[in-house]
């Protein structure tokens, strides 16, 4: 027997009834309960609950967190494959000139550390100089020389010092009017009148084949040690007094000699260096005294003014012959 019209349409009201029901009797429980929840304070029951179900969900949310994380690296892999090769190729030309610009500040930065260490030499010996350029190095396997970009033109001059920070490179043997050829104090046709800081004890410092320097004519018995600094005498009128020129590496003393043999590491190499400084000319206090001459005559190393002099002669005649 077939259902009425009526019937259908009571039992469908009936069902949507029900299900109406249900929804409003949470509603007005979420109501008082958020009321009770706001007037409770924060000592209340019900933010008592609510803590005790946040400790309880938070393993699961660091768990659903960490199980996410990878696909999201995935979509970010996806989203990289899925871009235009334009934008891929615009990405690489600005990290290009992202590296470039890094490297231009870098060298700046480089380069300005060298000027600031070039300008407080020249202040703190007040040195008459000029700053130079090394634009190239020597190929002769028998000498040891740099060219600078500097030469008569500028005021440059033979057997006028070369330093930089670091200490002592050379000595100018050869000019042009743009240009200047220094024989570097490795060269073994360098001397240098130089002596030992501590002990002042006085010598001559010669270039050698392996690159170190050596100190000749410093007595068996006189003090000095490994690790003591080498510097410019001032005698002889060259080189002012109290440059760097190195470091003892080593002092042997064999039986019955005269003399020790004195290695010293050089503190300036010509492939560290770029900015240099020509001393022009010394002042009064930047040559050696009276009573510093004297005291190199007396002293039992025989590093006299006269042999000072010889050996500085005989290393320009040996230059001159040369070239």
């Amino acid at each position: 027997m077939p259902r009425k019209q009526g019937s259908s349409y009571n039992f469908g009201a009936r069902r949507q009834a029900s299900g109406v029901r249900p929804l409003i009797i949470f509603s007005i429980i979420s109501v008082v309960l958020l009321t009770f929840y706001i007037r409770e304070g924060d000592a209340g029951m019900l933010h008592g609950v609510r803590s005790v179900v946040s400790t309880v969900s938070t393993p699961v949310r660091i768990v659903g967190s960490a199980v996410a994380t990878p696909f999201q690296g995935m979509g970010n892999v996806l989203g990289n494959l899925t871009a235009s090769r334009e934008t891929l190729d615009q990405l690489e030309r600005e990290n290009a000139e992202l590296k470039s610009r890094v490297a231009e500040l870098s060298e700046a930065d480089a380069a300005a550390e060298r000027l600031e260490g070039l300008l407080e030499l020249r202040s703190t010996y007040n040195l008459q100089s000029t700053a130079a350029r090394i634009i190239g190095e020597s190929t002769d396997a028998w000498s040891q020389t740099v060219t600078i970009d500097k030469g008569t033109a500028d005021g440059i001059d033979v057997n006028m010092p070369v330093t930089n920070s670091a200490g002592v490179i050379g000595q100018v043997v050869e000019v042009s009017a743009t240009t200047a050829t220094v024989r570097l104090a490795t060269d073994e046709n360098s001397g240098i009148s130089a002596m030992v800081q501590a002990s002042r004890a006085q010598g001559m410092l010669r270039g050698q084949a392996d690159g170190t320097l050596r100190l000749d004519y410093v007595s068996a018995d006189a003090d000095v040690e490994e690790g003591d600094l080498i510097i410019t005498s001032g005698i002889g009128g060259v080189y002012p007094k109290g440059l760097l020129l190195g470091t003892v590496s080593s002092v042997t003393v064999e039986a019955n000699a005269t003399y020790a043999t004195i290695t010293v590491s050089p503190a300036s190499r010509a492939e560290n260096n770029e900015e240099v400084l020509v001393i022009t000319s010394l002042t009064e206090e930047q040559a050696a005294s009276d009573e510093d001459i004297a005291a190199a005559n007396d002293a039992p190393q025989g590093s006299s003014r006269e042999q000072v002099a010889e050996e500085e002669a005989e290393a320009a005649e040996s230059e001159q012959e040369s070239q």
